[in-house]
């Protein structure tokens, strides 16, 4: 079975932990886009790890993580992240492999991006200048390159050539196994179906698990999409549930505390706003979403009322759908719904079932306005914080034959 985890908002959502949680039951854990931008961060027994390049299902034995082929890796960040994991004592020795279609990151693609060098690396891919790691074991294209590039990467061919794979290869030997792939960044920073030119350079959507994955979209069985329990964004961009910078809100308050509460594990971004169910709505249409993952549900514990974004108003109008107008979600105000909170710790429930029943109705409104039903509940940042409504690893609702409420008559 082949399940697809990607993030269904702006990034940022958790999809590392979710990741860790269900890679538990992966053989294959794929990582098919992005570089050391991103930042994965998982919480095992109160020990913290932060992923930039590995993929997040490391931290259990016996599993293989690989690097897709629709990454770029900086190897200077890649080895100095598998010696941190070997140092705190997590065996990775050949259990991370690299697609031999994945590009490669120089030094000048840094100083030319003035960043990670992701951008850059990414564009020179579609220019047809990029360097893969197939590229390492071919002299002449070698050659080409300049004294720089070649003193660069002079350390770490062969130890890249090691690990390189035929992944397309070597998932069809793998075919009757788990098979976990992860995304990073998330829906709306996709390069085309997000907020462009607000978007990342990489593919963030499910459709990029099959290219980046070396798999076709037949051989994926679920997907399922992580948000959390309000918005986040960094950087520039619309965010059209966000806070007004003097709002009073509560919960305004308390993401801002969340921030600093999960912010050495999450680094977490400094824009916040209410949960936008239009983009969520919209991120679950796009990827043929079949379950969500919603994390910091916990946010809410003290809360005496909750407030949720259910259409934007932009000018004269009230919106529901998504716009792809920058201009237009950038004038858009949140247009919102208000529930009652549960005052009560979330953290204490085994099951769904033991959530208060202002929480329930809560999650039953989301799982009505996104027709897709939220799977897994993230009520801390810690992995055994984690309740399972539903195992992706399961048969889907088709398979089962039952019908989610909201499509029934």
């Amino acid at each position: 079975m082949k399940v697809v985890v990607i993030g269904a908002q702006w990034g940022d959502e958790g999809k590392g932990k979710i990741v860790d949680y269900l890679a538990g039951e992966a053989q294959i854990i794929v990582r098919f886009a992005g570089g050391a931008n991103a930042g994965n961060n998982i919480v095992i027994d109160g020990e913290r790890y932060t992923l930039r390049l590995v993929p997040s299902g490391i931290f259990y034995p016996g599993k293989i993580s690989i690097l897709g082929a629709g990454m770029v890796i900086d190897p200077k960040a890649l080895f100095d992240e598998i010696q941190a994991l070997e140092a705190r004592g997590v065996d990775t020795n050949g259990r991370v492999l690299i697609s031999d279609r994945a590009h490669l990151v120089l030094p000048r693609y840094v100083e030319m991006d003035k960043s990670r060098g992701i951008g850059m690396a990414y564009s020179m891919k579609s220019k047809r200048h990029g360097i893969r790691v197939a590229d390492l074991a071919w002299n002449d294209r070698m050659a080409e390159l300049g004294a720089e590039d070649q003193d660069f990467l002079a350390p770490y061919v062969e130890r890249l050539v090691a690990m390189s794979i035929n992944l397309s290869a070597y998932l069809a030997d793998w075919k009757d196994s788990h098979v976990l792939f992860e995304g990073a960044q998330g829906t709306m920073l996709d390069l085309d179906l997000g907020t462009y030119p607000y978007v990342s350079s990489g593919m963030s959507s499910a459709a990029g698990a099959t290219v980046g994955g070396c798999v076709g979209p037949r051989a994926l069985d679920r997907i399922l999409g992580v948000f959390k329990a309000y918005s986040t964004r960094a950087g520039n961009g619309p965010l059209p549930s966000e806070f007004e910078p003097d709002s009073g809100d509560g919960l305004c308050r308390l993401v801002r505390e969340a921030g600093t509460r999960y912010g050495a594990a999450t680094r977490e971004p400094g824009r916040f706003g209410y949960l936008d169910l239009v983009s969520l709505r919209y991120a679950c249409q796009t990827n043929s979403i079949d379950g969500l993952a919603m994390t910091r549900f916990d946010v809410y514990d003290t809360l005496d009322e909750i407030k949720v974004c259910v259409a934007y108003r932009i000018g004269d109008r009230t919106v529901e759908k998504f716009p792809a107008s920058i201009e237009e979600l950038s004038n858009a105000r949140p247009v919102l719904r208000t529930f009652k909170g549960w005052k009560q710790p979330l953290s204490d429930a085994t099951c769904y079932d033991e959530f208060p029943a202002a929480a329930r109705e809560y999650v039953d409104f989301i799982e009505g306005y996104c027709e897709t039903p939220i799977d897994i509940i993230s009520v801390d940042y810690e992995r055994k914080a984690t309740i399972v409504r539903k195992n992706p690893w399961g048969k889907t609702e088709a398979a089962t034959g039952k019908t989610p409420w909201w499509k029934k008559k």
